[in-house]
């Protein structure tokens, strides 16, 4: 079988460090945000939480999902609200 195109997509200058995504969704939300992980802004750290939401598929429990989905909406409410300071 041929292995999908997602299998080789890594980033060197934009990896989470290792357990990021074991931790609550602050810690991630925190974590994804900072320019040393992403360093083109929140859509990137958002991005790439929705990624690994989606790469995990049926591996990630219910309750481990519902953390990052917390985690991404931290960071969408926090992208809306520099967007509506800054009238981007």
């Amino acid at each position: 079988m041929t292995k999908k195109w997602s299998h080789g997509v890594t980033t060197v200058s934009t990896f989470p460090p290792p357990g990021t995504f074991t931790k609550d969704a602050r810690s991630v939300a925190r974590i994804m945000a900072s320019r040393k992980v992403s360093p083109k802004g929140l859509g990137s750290a958002i991005r790439m939480i929705q990624y690994f939401i989606n790469r995990s598929g049926k591996d990630l429990s219910a309750s481990r999902k519902r953390e990052l989905e917390k985690a991404r909406r931290i960071l969408q409410d926090k992208s809306r609200r520099w967007k509506a300071a800054h009238k981007v």
